[in-house]
């Protein structure tokens, strides 16, 4: 497939990509021309890699937010939340995991997330739309893991990164925790934390990467890391943890990180793709020839597309997801030139004031949640009318 007359969403370069066996395999300036390949024209539209959400909990994204006060940390938080919304909890627990789990890739996906780090218990998800990148040893936190002493030391895991959640608060515990991990990591594990609210500078080079979650952070705690001073010191990468504690709009989180000024704008981008790449090892997160195809194509909203555009993104301005040279969902508008494509296993869906169609059985998946909530929130709705 060749995707043409595009703006590389952080260098302004109109290009045109040609995709070959799930790869980039040629990127030019001057058109691309072959007759046996399908090509896509666009019109005003930038294109990035496709995002990696570094920290989400898939099985946990039909939640509403739960909480309703300032929490010093989130065993504070977890505590209240069960004494609190038992009967909302048991509730979304109700529906089989398999499909929260299921719902969870489509939200990352509807939003243009093609790698989604997911922490837990492996979701063992067939045929997914998306990359679910559970390699690392996941280790929930220091106080909601049993063991996690002998797991975090336990010598057949030493080749693979340690995730755990640290320092997720304001208080004393919070910052305390943190040392006690780093004191209890016999092994030198290489350790990627999640949220590192309590973290210090000090602290942040004994980490390989600190997974950076605002939106969560202020929902729950009224802080988040400083990520200003971290980044100095380690990694920052990028996620939306679930709905417990953030929109299902990851877009709506990285807006609020980039109201923060704490990264740049180049350097937030790069923790959503490059750095993302980089520390999970990923062979994704660039345009440039012999990477997977994990791109996004979306609406330039502005005459100077860039990263402006970029920031200006909603799942409602994504025309194509692609994921390792396969589309995963197209608009509406550039249906006319699919159409014939094998797209007899898309579905039709409305988000916002969009159309689009996404592969898979989503309609069906969600009429599935609703025989068990039929309140389920779930941000699209369903088309009567038939996919091709």
């Amino acid at each position: 497939m060749i995707l043409n007359n595009v703006c590389i969403a952080d260098s302004d370069k109109k290009v045109n990509i040609r995709i070959s066996r799930g790869k980039i395999a040629q990127i030019s300036d001057a058109p691309l021309t072959d007759e046996n390949c399908p090509q896509l024209m666009f019109i005003n539209a930038i294109i990035f890699p496709g995002l990696i959400n570094s920290h989400d909990h898939l099985d946990f994204n039909l939640f509403p937010k739960l909480g309703n006060k300032t929490y010093p940390s989130y065993t504070e938080w977890g505590k209240h939340i069960h004494k609190t919304y038992a009967d909302e909890i048991a509730a979304i627990l109700k529906i089989p995991k398999e499909l929260r789990e299921r719902w969870g890739m489509y939200k990352n996906l509807l939003c243009g997330v093609t790698t989604v780090v997911n922490h837990g218990e492996r979701s063992g998800m067939r045929n997914a739309l998306i990359n679910i990148f559970e390699k690392p040893q996941s280790i929930h936190s220091i106080q909601f893991e049993k063991e996690w002493k002998k797991k975090l030391n336990n010598p057949l895991q030493i080749n693979k990164p340690a995730v755990i959640h640290i320092g997720e608060g304001t208080n004393a515990a919070a910052r305390n925790e943190v040392n006690k991990l780093l004191k209890w990591n016999l092994l030198n594990r290489k350790l990627i934390g999640i949220h590192g609210v309590a973290l210090t500078p000090t602290q942040a080079k004994s980490f390989k990467a600190i997974v950076w979650c605002p939106q969560s952070n202020y929902f729950l705690l009224d802080a988040t890391a400083k990520a200003n001073h971290l980044k100095k010191f380690t990694q920052i990468l990028f996620g939306t943890d679930s709905t417990l504690t953030g929109s299902w709009d990851i877009w709506d989180h990285i807006r609020m990180a980039r109201k923060t000024q704490m990264l740049t704008d180049e350097e937030l981008y790069q923790s959503l793709t490059t750095k993302a790449a980089v520390v999970w090892q990923l062979n994704t997160g660039n345009i440039q020839e012999g990477f997977d195809a994990d791109l996004i194509i979306a609406r330039a909203k502005t005459s100077t597309p860039g990263l402006t555009s970029f920031y200006d993104t909603r799942p409602d301005d994504i025309l194509l997801v692609m994921h390792r040279g396969n589309i995963r969902l197209f608009d509406e508008s550039i249906y006319h030139q699919l159409d014939g494509n094998n797209l007899y296993n898309f579905n039709k869906i409305h988000i916002g004031n969009s159309i689009k169609y996404v592969q898979g059985d989503i309609t069906g998946l969600i009429a599935q949640i609703k025989q068990y909530k039929p309140d389920a929130d779930i941000p699209v709705y369903i088309s009567s009318e038939p996919a091709a």
